[in-house]
């Protein structure tokens, strides 16, 4: 029977152990306090601080070695981060950055004033990290160069095994997760990779240039996107990827890890914009920020309500004549709204897809009129014959409402094809167009619709 560690049962933070360590930091008991959270991962002890004030947790963060504390800072989401450091002087923010990838570095000092950035570079001990991280800082952050990080082993080609290995124990320190050797020529040239199993079996004596391998290394120049690094990552399941210059001179690598904190970030991001929110903001952030992030499309929708009572205030007449079409208007918006929503998603899905060939234009267009036309007789047969029944056979009102609901329908689908494709031509992120802007314009176009070939048939 497998006996669990309880060390290693995931933590769960409740009010009772916060209360527990908030009254020990007033009482200053640092070795109870350590006690407490010794056995702890970095992202749990991460989970306590995000629940204390900023002095609570600079006290907790200045008792652990200054490694984890280091770990612990990067892992801290940027806003909260940023705030957090505010009660650090430049001298105590150096001491973390001495021990913490240069990747994660850069992150950190770019998020702080430039005279603090510039304080901390110049206080690092380590100045070899600070020449790593003054050559990162200008890159964007989304690209592989802002993404990469310095710290890995490269090996001459002409060295010996032994000598690599040797150089492995040396940078053991400075490179956290070993993947594989990287392997240059005389002038810094990525020629390939030799993996530790290689080097582990390897004769005493033996030439690096005749156990690396030099075929299928794939590896990224500096102004790559994040996302194409992303996909290559995936199609090729790599663990790290090399970064090299427009020469093939070797920079530096992109771990996994990065890749997915960078995956995770762009998700969200595309999700909050689909949701009609313009800023990056978590449910702990300010009031103010909340109401600002989401206003500017609540308006934007509002607006749109009003264009769309307009029309419908257009055709009064029409609905006094015959109160009947007024029934069937939450019908009309509805679908169309929820069959745009349909189309830019799973344009946005493609778009975000970079995997497969290029689809033409066209070819998605035929695509998506063949579906929209399935599906517009479809809802148009069923509207037809729902009409038939709630209406006891008006068979007029039933024909206008199924070729107004055909109509919408083919409308809504070019509707939420189009857009993304456009925005995205125009280098505005496309999932803008999965989210209230459809919605909004598909309630206006569809009013429009359904109301017009009202006057025309009834």
């Amino acid at each position: 029977m497998e006996v669990v560690n309880p060390q290693h049962l995931p933590f769960e933070l409740t009010k009772e152990f916060l209360e527990e360590i908030k009254l020990l930091i007033v009482e200053q008991s640092n070795e109870a306090i350590l006690a407490k959270i010794e056995d702890l991962f970095a992202a749990d002890i991460t989970s306590i601080l995000d629940e204390l004030s900023g002095e609570e947790a600079k006290y907790i963060v200045q008792l652990l070695d200054t490694k984890l504390a280091a770990e612990i800072i990067s892992t801290l989401d940027s806003d909260d981060r940023k705030k957090f450091l505010k009660n650090f002087n430049s001298k105590e923010i150096a001491g973390y950055i001495n021990v913490i990838d240069s990747d994660d570095a850069v992150d950190i000092l770019n998020e702080q004033p430039v005279r603090v950035r510039e304080e901390v570079i110049a206080l690092l001990k380590d100045r070899e990290q600070a020449r790593f991280i003054i050559d990162l800082m200008h890159y964007d952050e989304d690209c592989a160069g802002g993404l990469m990080q310095k710290e890995l082993i490269k090996i001459n080609v002409k060295q010996t095994v032994t000598e690599c290995v040797e150089e492995i124990r040396r940078q053991a320190e400075d490179v956290e997760k070993v993947y594989a050797v990287y392997v240059v020529d005389d002038d810094g040239l990525l020629m390939g990779t030799v993996s530790l199993k290689k080097i582990i079996l390897a004769k005493r004596g033996s030439k690096i240039q005749d156990v690396f391998d030099a075929d299928g290394i794939v590896s990224v120049q500096t102004y790559i996107s994040g996302e194409e690094v992303a996909d290559l990552m995936q199609k090729y399941d790599l663990e790290a990827i090399p970064v090299v210059n427009i020469q093939g001179r070797l920079l530096g690598r992109i771990t996994i890890d990065d890749v997915v904190d960078f995956i995770t970030e762009s998700a969200q991001e595309d999700i909050q914009v689909m949701a009609g929110i313009s800023e990056d903001v978590e449910e702990d952030d300010s009031i103010w920020l909340l109401v600002r992030s989401r206003l500017p499309w609540l308006i934007g929708g509002m607006v749109g309500s009003f264009l769309a009572a307009k029309i419908i205030d257009r055709f009064d007449s029409s609905i006094s004549l015959m109160p009947a079409i007024s029934a069937f208007i939450p019908l009309i918006g509805s679908t169309g709204g929820n069959v745009g929503i349909q189309s830019s998603s799973l344009i946005v899905q493609s778009l975000a897809d970079k995997s497969g060939l290029d689809t033409t234009l066209w070819k998605r267009l035929q695509k998506v009129l063949i579906v929209a036309l399935i599906n517009a007789l479809i809802a148009a047969a069923f509207a037809f014959g729902c009409s038939m029944l709630v209406d006891h056979g008006a068979i007029m009102l039933s024909v206008t409402v199924s070729i107004s609901l055909f109509a919408v329908v083919m409308l809504a689908s070019l509707m939420g094809t189009l857009t993304p494709l456009v925005l995205n031509q125009l280098n505005i992120n496309p999932a803008v167009a999965s989210g209230p802007f459809i919605t909004t314009t598909n309630d206006i176009l569809g009013y429009g619709v359904y109301f017009l070939i009202v006057y025309l048939l009834l």
